[in-house]
């Protein structure tokens, strides 16, 4: 993403919040004042508008149609995928290498010299990267496009001329009076004017899995979030049982859903990942654009050929440049995904790789991710809180014989009950050995459901159940410790306490009563809802997964810190926190962050590992600003209402059952509920980024070291050190050697902590530890100019004096022997110190002794020595104009390379006492 880029989506970003403000703004109104002045503000009546007053209030707050950001075109995501700073400057060498190895030779008519093995490699390096994620970028669906699919398209409104007319879902204005009734989708933010028993799940906005009430009294105004208001439908959301009349209060864009669209479809974030790439490729290209032009001027005017300076010069910009960069992060990135494969976690974005092993800090959802998403029947109890099968065998038979909508906690009770009736003769057929006489349904004034059931032996028994206060108010009497007594206030304050114990565990209460023997058969009502004996109350949690608390024990082990971001009520969050082992030492609502600038809240959220109550929005707020504090964050969610959440975060993680959108918006999903899937994912992007670090610092030191010698040699040396075929093949073997870093062995210490990229540390370590190498090549030079070359080449002459003894022909070769044994000296000494230094770097260890190498990076690195030093003793050596040195030459390389070893591991040790780490 290009800085305008990044202004533009921080723009529509502010303004997106801005108009979210108004918005709530909007809906508070509406749903703390009466109708008459709510319909006044939207200007319609009950009647609904005219097609004259429809069209004036589109024209005011625009079209009911969610607006999201056009699919990115083939040659956008071309241009993502193989542009970037480190690719540029690869495509300006190849370029350039192009013109002078092989458009000048055709143009001078020298075809013998057209060279292409430069522009070959680094092409194919980059397309290979880029294809790579291309294809991937290719792969990935369009989050806002499926959130919008999940709308229906007709809704039933009243206007003027006509009343319940069907019209298009994107014809709907603020103003229209919309009909509901069961399995409508709600077509925009509505106010309730009327409602029976409407019953409304706002899972895909919240979170929340129970269903929610909404009618249409006024509401008091101290909701902590607007999707609190009971009197408010939203968008998106769906009725599940009843009826209403609304009026339509938002549309599209300025919908709560609307809103959460935009979000889902901006731009990613430009993650730590991308930024630390770039960072480091910034880094290399200023190290050439220093370099590069200084050995330039100084071969041009120390040789006088300013062609040749040129072409070596550009050789230097090669040899400096990591050409296998873009392929080995590519490698190392599809080697975790590959590895987290065969744990059953799909990769969606390469790039979440090293984001995953980078997070310090994981926002997660509570629902579906820390927990089952299920309701789970956790007591039975009589009213002193003693576990009692009669209060399961009369829930069973009430849940089991009433023929309404069977909800979560029916199923729960049915469940518990086939569970236990093996271990329990009391529970053994009970719908054998009952038959329904009749029932009271459910109703959201009584919140009670009421069934009749008889025996065998004829008894008859009115069993209800429902919520406690509302149980009270209809039992006259209790059963306490064993007998019937009367239900005194007393007795009722001690139950209310005991259910409030339960609901501060984060427990959902009923109460279960009975009555035996109530009015005739075919005269049952509500008047038999009455005089009842209490039994005891059903408890029920929605519990945690069985791997959540070891998940976050293990991420705390690494480093992470575990932060949760719900919907969820205080209470409820506050219960799974305990049961998951998570101290909560600070907990903030939504209403709290509503209230709070970025500043504030930015101090709060580093103290803070529990939010609540949050809106989408705020999710996505409480990312950003933990991001913009430095860390790099993670987001684990399974709903709509995560989406926007993951967007914000450097990587989004889902899981198998989240719906398709919190899928889509995600980086990396978990095919398995085992979150213990989150450390193994974390241990191997941190072995990605160890890997990734390692070729860039120990390439670009050793690279470095070659081009600081270069400099030293041009200045020094009456002839080229090294020929530009042979820089950029020893950097070829060099970097083949390296592509089975991906495979190496990483210390276990460096998997402790979360590692972020720092390119400042590339830098000093290049100067640190890139001359060292240099030391050596200053020592070979001299030994192979002053001692080896006049030995064995000039009969005890040095270079310089040749012409004194030599003339002609035989001066000419006897310079060029002299030169191509000095060049396959330094050729097989650079080879051996540049890929030794790999067993040195990759650990702060000693290398071989207490830390080994893998066998691929051993057997790669070994057989790329033995290759290149047997090069100049072949006949391809002498084609390359390689003069093959005596074998008395390894005498002296040997120890050479060895106190260079020696060198290296102890200036590695005093890098790492000075900053503190290696990678």
């Amino acid at each position: 993403m290009t800085r305008e880029d990044k202004r533009i989506n921080t723009k529509k970003i502010a303004e997106r919040r801005v108009r979210r403000d108004h918005a709530d703004k909007i809906l508070e109104f509406v749903a703390t004042n009466k109708i008459k002045p709510v319909l006044l503000n939207m200007n319609t009546t009950l009647r609904g508008l005219s097609e004259e007053e429809v069209l004036e209030s589109r024209s005011s707050y625009g079209k009911n149609k969610v607006t999201h950001e056009k699919k990115k075109t083939l040659f956008q995501r071309l241009v993502g995928a193989f542009v970037n700073p480190f690719t540029a400057i690869l495509f300006f060498l190849a370029v350039v290498s192009a013109i002078t190895d092989i458009i000048m030779p055709i143009m001078h008519r020298t075809p013998e010299d057209v060279d292409p093995l430069t522009v070959i490699i680094i092409c194919t390096m980059v397309f290979i990267s880029g294809t790579l994620r291309f294809v991937q970028e290719s792969r990935s669906g369009s989050a806002a496009e499926k959130l919008l699919a999940m709308i229906t398209t007709t809704c039933t409104v009243d206007r003027k001329e006509r009343t319940k007319m069907e019209i298009p879902l994107e014809e709907t204005v603020v103003g229209d009076i919309v009909h509901l009734s069961a399995g409508d989708m709600v077509p925009a933010d509505l106010r309730i004017l009327e409602a029976k028993d409407l019953f409304i799940s706002q899972a895909s906005l919240t979170g929340e899995s129970d269903p929610v009430e909404k009618t249409a009294d006024v509401c008091s105004g101290k909701s902590v979030s607007v999707t609190d208001f009971t009197n408010i439908a939203f968008m998106g959301s769906n009725v599940i049982s009843g009826s209403a009349v609304g009026v339509v209060v938002a549309v599209g864009d300025d919908t709560l859903f609307g809103s959460m669209a935009s979000s889902v479809a901006q731009e990613a974030v430009e993650t730590n990942f991308t930024k630390g790439v770039n960072a480091v490729s910034w880094v290399l290209i200023r190290f050439m654009l220093i370099m590069v032009p200084i050995v330039f001027m100084i071969n041009g005017l120390t040789k006088g050929d300013w062609l040749e300076a040129f072409l070596f010069g550009i050789s230097v910009a090669v040899g400096l440049t990591p050409e296998m960069l873009p392929m080995i992060v590519t490698t190392c990135l599809a080697k975790g995904a590959v590895s987290m494969s065969k744990k059953k976690t799909i990769v969606k974005n390469l790039n979440s790789i090293q984001n995953f092993g980078a997070i310090d800090i994981l926002c997660t959802d509570k629902t579906g991710t820390l927990t089952q998403d299920k309701v789970v029947l956790e007591y039975h109890m009589d009213v002193t809180g003693n576990e009692d099968v009669r209060v399961l065998r009369h829930a069973y038979l009430n849940s089991y014989f009433q023929t309404g909508y069977k909800n979560l906690m029916d199923l729960a009770i049915i469940q518990k009950t086939e569970e236990e009736e093996s271990e329990n003769p009391q529970l053994l057929d009970l719908s054998e050995a009952y038959e329904k006489i009749d029932e009271v349904p459910f109703d959201f004034s009584r919140r009670r459901l009421s069934t009749v059931v008889r025996d065998t032996q004829g008894k008859t028994q009115m069993i209800t159940k429902g919520a406690v206060e509302e149980m009270l108010s209809i039992c006259s009497s209790v059963e306490y410790e064993g007998k019937v007594e009367p239900l005194t206030e007393e007795l009722k304050k001690k139950i209310l306490v005991k259910v409030e114990d339960l609901n501060e565990d984060g427990m959902r209460v009923i109460a279960v009563a009975q009555k035996t023997n109530p009015s005739p058969v075919g005269a049952f009502g509500i008047k038999d809802e009455c005089d009842m004996v209490l039994l005891g109350y059903l408890a029920f949690l929605d519990p945690p997964k069985e791997s959540t608390a070891d998940a976050i024990l293990a991420l705390k082990k690494y480093g992470v810190t575990t932060k949760i971001l719900t919907g969820d009520n205080e209470k409820v969050t506050r219960c799974i926190c305990k049961q998951v082992g998570m101290e909560v030492r600070n907990m903030l609502l939504g209403k709290d962050i509503a209230h709070m600038n970025d500043s504030q809240l930015a101090k709060a959220a580093e103290v803070t590992d529990v939010f609540a109550k949050l809106s989408p929005d705020q999710k996505a707020r409480v990312v950003t600003i933990l991001r913009n504090n430095g860390h790099t964050v993670g987001y684990m969610g399974d709903g709509i209402n995560d989406a926007a959440a993951m967007k914000s975060a450097d990587i989004g993680i889902s899981v198998d059952t989240a719906v398709d959108i919190a899928k889509e918006s995600a980086d990396i999903i978990l095919l398995e509920k085992d979150l213990m899937v989150l450390e193994e994912g974390i241990i191997e992007g941190r072995k990605t980024y160890a890997n990734m670090i390692k070729y860039i610092k120990m390439t670009a030191s050793s690279n470095f070291g070659n081009m600081f010698s270069v400099l030293a040699a041009s200045a020094l040396l009456p002839f080229l050190p090294m020929m530009s075929m042979h820089l950029i093949l020893l950097n070829l073997i060099y970097d083949l050697s390296c592509t089975a870093i991906p495979w190496d062995n990483v210390d276990e210490e460096f998997l402790i902590q979360p590692r972020t990229w720092d390119a400042s540390s590339i830098g000093s370590f290049m100067i640190w530890i890139g001359p060292t190498s240099s030391v050596f090549d200053w020592t070979t030079y001299a030994f192979m100019y002053f001692v080896f070359c006049p030995k064995f080449v000039s009969h005890g002459i040095l270079y310089n004096d040749l012409a004194a003894y030599y003339r002609g022909a035989e001066l000419a070769r006897i310079q060029s022997d002299y030169a191509a044994m000095f060049q396959a000296g330094w050729f097989i000494e650079s080879m051996w110190s540049q890929t030794l230094v790999i067993h040195m770097i990759r650990t702060p260890k000693i290398p071989f002794i207490q830390s080994m190498a893998s066998a691929p990076v051993t057997l790669l690195t070994f057989t790329g020595i033995a290759v290149l030093t047997f090069i100049p003793f072949t006949g391809f050596g002498r084609l390359l104009g390689f003069l093959a040195p005596p074998t008395v030459f390894f005498a002296y390389l040997i120890p050479c390379i060895l106190l260079y070893m020696a060198l290296a591991t102890s200036l590695k040790k005093a890098y790492v006492r000075h900053y503190g780490e290696l990678l």
